[in-house]
């Protein structure tokens, strides 16, 4: 392509980058409110933690929601529950909302507490996606009657994905005895950092998200209820090598990211496993990064399919590529090119791509989350959502049996622990991963996400 052609192609990229952000995530931004950047106060870690005090999520909040937090930081709690349950009427899909109105109706009876870590302040779609799945489980249990007959209490933190502020507030939630479990972080390189003061603290956090290899075995209080980025690279090498019959992948990735580098690492592995081969690694994080150079040195090296082990950071860059391979090359992906971003700006271009997630809403027909989570927010839910659920959910299970800190990481990592979630059975293996595997989905026409592209299951 000629370097003018890729200088279009990367302004309609842009241009279609600023509008999705404008427009907010398909599966559950059904009032239309605009998705801003969320800025809580930057004087110390207490301002980084909510109950209910104050509002994180971005966008512009209803004068009953403020009026409802404002109530709640006054401990007017009947008044916080009259107009956070008028707030929902106006927005259902907000998941803070629910959080604060559960724990406005816990007011200052006994609770067990628990804290979700997450960068609602430079991811916030992502982390909506989290607090939905987190939401859906405290509503659950304490509309059920709580945990033998005591609620659950959510706080929210937002860590900006930022290692070093997880890892503060990780020093924070700590020193605060009264917090028996962590949801959380969600990129792998925030829970490798907060996870050794989670461990000197002695207190549990399960990520939903973070899938690098490096946090197997990395510590007793560290779980996760994704599977690994072993189990994703191994699937996608498979689906190549013997459902694809191709033998030739170049790999996209940011050399800057544990999780990127996780994954690209497992899929190189996984590929020469199965006889195939890489011809060549592009780092999407180079100032001098071509979509274009790198597809012309590719199709020169004879390569067949282009992986893109690209994280949140750099999907733009790997949706460059899409758009300038034309489908001439297939298309793998790990999770976090599930995106509403790749349907909007991959469109045509991304049909046909093949990625490894967790979970799919379709991908178990037995299960109930599906239409239950559908009831409660009045979209799908993505996967994000359902691991963050299933996370809550193993941190009920485990304060059912004994509700101390020590006493949750001895449940959750005895040889009988099993508990019920979205995604099937929720077990962890000696190493804190999850013992489950992996989906593989395919971007086709389709009307669900409203963008005229969806991810089905491949079968």
């Amino acid at each position: 392509m000629s370097q003018k052609n890729e200088t279009a192609v990367l302004v309609l990229a842009l241009l279609l980058t600023v509008g999705i952000v404008g427009g907010g995530v398909w599966w559950f931004n059904n009032s239309g409110v605009k998705i801003t950047t969320a800025n809580p106060s930057e004087n110390g870690n207490k301002d980084r933690i909510t109950f209910g005090e104050k509002p994180f999520t971005p966008g512009e909040i209803s004068q009953v929601k403020k009026e409802g937090v404002q109530a709640f930081a006054a401990k007017s709690y009947d008044k916080a529950i009259a107009n956070l349950t008028n707030a929902l009427k106006l927005k259902r899909n907000d998941p803070e909302a629910l959080i604060f109105l559960n724990n406005a109706r816990i007011g200052s009876a006994k609770s067990y507490s628990i804290v979700t870590s997450v960068p609602i302040g430079t991811d916030p779609n992502e982390s909506l996606e989290i607090l939905r799945g987190i939401a859906q489980a405290q509503n659950q249990i304490n509309n059920s009657g709580g945990i033998k007959g005591v609620p659950l209490k959510v706080g929210i933190a937002n860590d900006d994905d930022n290692p070093e502020i997880s890892k503060q507030i990780a020093a924070s939630l700590v020193k605060k005895p009264e917090v028996l479990g962590v949801v959380g972080p969600i990129t792998s390189d925030a829970t490798l950092a907060a996870g050794t003061m989670y461990t000197s603290g002695q207190l549990v956090a399960i990520s939903p998200t973070s899938t690098s290899v490096k946090i197997s075995n990395f510590s007793r209080y560290v779980f996760r209820t994704v599977p690994s980025d072993f189990m994703a690279a191994r699937s996608l090498a498979n689906y190549m090598v013997r459902t694809l019959q191709k033998k030739n992948a170049v790999v996209f990735f940011n050399s800057q990211s544990k999780y990127s580098q996780s994954l690209k690492t497992e899929f190189v592995s996984s590929v020469l496993l199965e006889g195939g081969q890489i011809s060549s690694e592009f780092d999407l994080s180079t100032a001098d990064f071509s979509a274009a150079k790198s597809l012309e040195q590719a199709t020169k090296q004879g390569a067949e399919v282009l992986m893109l082990a690209a994280n949140t950071e750099t999907l733009d860059k790997a949706l460059q590529v899409v758009q300038i391979n034309q489908k001439k090359l297939t298309l793998l992906a790990g999770d976090d090119v599930y995106s509403a971003k790749t349907l909007e700006i991959g469109r045509e271009q991304a049909v046909g791509m093949v990625l490894a997630v967790p979970w799919h809403i379709d991908s178990n027909p037995n299960s109930d989350f599906p239409q239950k989570s559908r009831q409660l927010w009045g979209a799908d839910v993505s996967w994000r959502t359902a691991l963050a659920y299933d996370a809550t959910i193993a941190i009920i299970a485990a304060l059912e049996r004994n509700p101390t800190r020590v006493g949750v990481q001895q449940v959750l990592a005895s040889s009988d622990f099993s508990a019920s979630g979205a995604s099937g059975a929720i077990r962890f293996l000696p190493s804190g991963d999850r013992n489950a595997p992996v989906q593989l989905v395919k971007i086709v026409p389709g009307s669900r996400s409203r963008t005229g592209y969806d991810f089905q299951p491949v079968r």
